[in-house]
């Protein structure tokens, strides 16, 4: 994995030169007088893109749809007010999660093999709205208005790290020079995980969740890692103390009602998330099999022993494995995506799209089903019909660089040359590499054969990009 360019820490001294006023309404506290939200929005969609063309990602459908769909059931219970979110997945196996100005979500894969249950997960989550809700970030300048900019640019530097999997080197590096200063940071942000873990306890509680899943997995955490020299990127952001778990064990317990503890839902995400990591399938198939031996009608272990059978080209064993779980849950999408994955293996491309056509008629809104329907028109070499099938799901996700790299894959086999250099440079634009998205314009264009209407929106969007890659080159001086 590359490690971030310098340039990428700056973007916390953005501040420093005045971004353009913006016509929304600032919030009452006085950290709104040093950055507006819509200034922390601009931070993160420009920290965001950088950090996408930086980092590995995790591109599983299910997993985008599980995340988006539990954090926004957490943030109707809680007290933030912009929702607009972007999500980023991070391709690693150590826990961490991460909030950033503006309303970036960061989630790495490793979440889901530490926290044991959804409302551990949950509770991780419901943590990192709280530093968004509260303004954590803006906040911590108006502490430090008179901070240099390398001590600006330490505030950003352990989500920056972590994200790149670099520890605390990053941290270390700047703080060297800025040791007192840093210092006042890390008691300022103490504060803030305070505040981060009752305010989220509350959102847990709210959402229905059993608020003592919080605590539950801080003392775990700190038990398994207290002798540890490097423990995960989460432990090295998030301190845990003895008296941190303890203050939230005795706030939860204050809680009448325990709430919902797990659902079937994460546990069959957990099983995607622990075969994707395991070195091999076969290794995978064995600890399933044996979760299963233990515990015969555990549907998770069922699940995911398919999983691993398919992905080790065991096709025929996978689908008498998963058969049990079809008849008794015969609509249930993820068992349904694993036969329709199966059956395309299988080249049984004909039972694939009935199934299909079956599910989307009862979930037409649902995104990995839309998305395997794009995998198998592909398949089945219908370019044009996989190029409109991704058009709308770009209508609903036209944040995500995945579906813009597919979209542009898809319009070159089909014939869409001019398609496919715009959905090339909206690539390039979410990852944060303008020049090449402004230069495949330049190619649209050039193929636009006198087409003026479809040249005056290519141009129009190539001025919207050099707009947003001035701000940005601004932002960062």
């Amino acid at each position: 994995m590359k490690l971030l360019r310098p340039s990428l820490l700056t973007l916390a001294c953005l501040l420093a030169s005045p971004l353009p006023a913006s016509d929304l309404p600032a919030l009452g506290d006085a950290s709104s007088a040093i950055v507006s939200p819509e200034q922390e929005h601009q931070l993160g969609r420009a920290w965001l893109s950088l950090l996408r063309g930086q980092v590995s990602q995790l591109r599983d459908p299910q997993l985008k749809d599980y995340v988006e769909t539990s954090v926004y059931r957490l943030v109707e219970t809680s007290q933030l007010q912009d929702r607009r979110l972007e999500f980023v997945y991070i391709n690693s196996p150590q826990l961490n999660a991460f909030a950033a100005p503006g309303g970036i979500i960061g989630v790495n894969g490793g979440i889901f093999l530490y926290a044991q249950s959804e409302a551990e997960y949950a509770s991780v989550m419901a943590h990192e709205l709280a530093h968004l809700s509260q303004r954590h970030f803006a906040r911590g300048l108006e502490a430090q208005q008179r901070m240099q900019i390398p001590v600006m640019a330490a505030m950003l530097a352990g989500i920056v790290a972590a994200a790149a999997g670099a520890g605390d080197a990053g941290i270390a590096a700047i703080a060297s020079t800025q040791a007192a200063a840093i210092q006042e940071q890390r008691r300022f942000s103490r504060q803030n995980e305070q505040e981060a873990d009752r305010i989220g306890l509350l959102n847990l509680e709210k959402a229905g969740y059993d608020p003592r899943a919080m605590p539950r997995m801080f003392e775990r955490l700190m038990r398994q890692y207290r002798y540890d020299a490097k423990p995960p990127e989460f432990l090295l952001t998030h301190p845990v103390t003895e008296s941190r778990i303890a203050d939230t064990r005795n706030r939860a317990e204050q809680f009448p009602g325990r709430g919902r503890e797990n659902s079937l839902s994460y546990e069959l995400l957990r099983a995607r998330m622990m075969l994707h990591y395991e070195e091999t399938p076969g290794v995978s198939a064995k600890r399933f099999r044996a979760m299963l031996d233990e515990v015969p009608q555990n549907p998770a272990a069922r699940y995911g022993l398919v999983l691993a059978l398919g992905k080790g080209g065991r096709v025929s064993e996978a689908q008498e494995t998963l058969k049990p779980l079809l008849d008794k849950e015969p609509n249930s999408i993820p068992y349904n995506l694993a036969q329709i994955e199966l059956d395309m293996v299988g080249n049984r491309l004909d039972a694939a799209e009935s199934r299909l056509q079956r599910l989307l008629s009862q979930f037409p809104d649902n995104y990995p089903l839309k998305q395997a329907r794009v995998e198998l028109l592909l398949k089945q070499g219908r370019y044009a019909e996989a190029e409109k099938a991704l058009d709308d799901i770009l209508r609903s996700r036209p944040g995500d660089p995945d579906i813009w790299y597919q979209a542009a894959e898809t319009r070159g086999q089909s014939g869409n040359i001019v398609g496919l250099h715009q959905a090339r440079a909206e690539y390039f634009a979410l990852v944060g590499d303008y020049d090449q998205a402004i230069e495949q314009l330049d190619f649209a264009k050039r193929r636009s054969n006198g087409n003026f209407q479809l040249a005056a929106r290519i141009d129009a969007r190539q001025r919207e990009m050099r707009e947003r890659q001035k701000m940005v080159k601004e932002m960062m001086r």
